[in-house]
């Protein structure tokens, strides 16, 4: 059997605890910050980006937006945003942690949606170069709005 003993003063081993704690802190706010927003949210700062991010769902857009325009995420709840936050959370985003803040809206023209009858429009919301949320949009008279996802995927 061994036996080893040291002699630690009281501020070292406080001063080892904190560092300890410091350290359990850091990540849990790392993760924290993470947590709820999908891999993909790194992109979208840039023109560039964002088109990288509707391809790798194999959308084709025009390469630059119709329109882009800041808006602010409802701060209040009410029944169309809590539809459309629903929208969002099945594609892993939830824009509630949001609430009040402003954001850019892209707006993207679909050049590929499959079975289109009328303009097809791909919608991001931007925070500080993340993408946020966002959907597709058939503007057909019956058409729908849904996520990224295309309509064969979502089957």
């Amino acid at each position: 059997m061994f036996v080893w003993t040291t002699r630690v003063s009281r501020t070292k081993l406080a001063a080892l605890i904190a560092g300890i704690i410091a350290v359990i802190v850091l990540i849990a706010v790392v993760v924290a910050a993470k947590q709820g927003l999908p891999e993909e949210t790194s992109a979208g700062g840039t023109n560039e980006a964002r088109l990288t991010f509707l391809s790798s769902f194999g959308w084709e857009v025009d390469a630059e937006p119709v329109q882009t325009q800041i808006v602010t995420i409802p701060a209040e709840d009410s029944e169309i945003f809590s539809r459309y936050n629903t929208l969002q959370q099945s594609q892993g985003y939830d824009l509630t942690q949001f609430a009040g803040k402003r954001a850019t809206r892209y707006v993207y023209e679909v050049l590929n949606y499959p079975g289109s009858s009328a303009p097809v429009y791909a919608t991001l919301f931007v925070l500080d170069g993340k993408i946020i949320g966002g959907d597709i949009t058939d503007t057909a008279p019956n058409g729908k709005m849904h996520g990224f996802a295309k309509p064969d995927d979502n089957i």
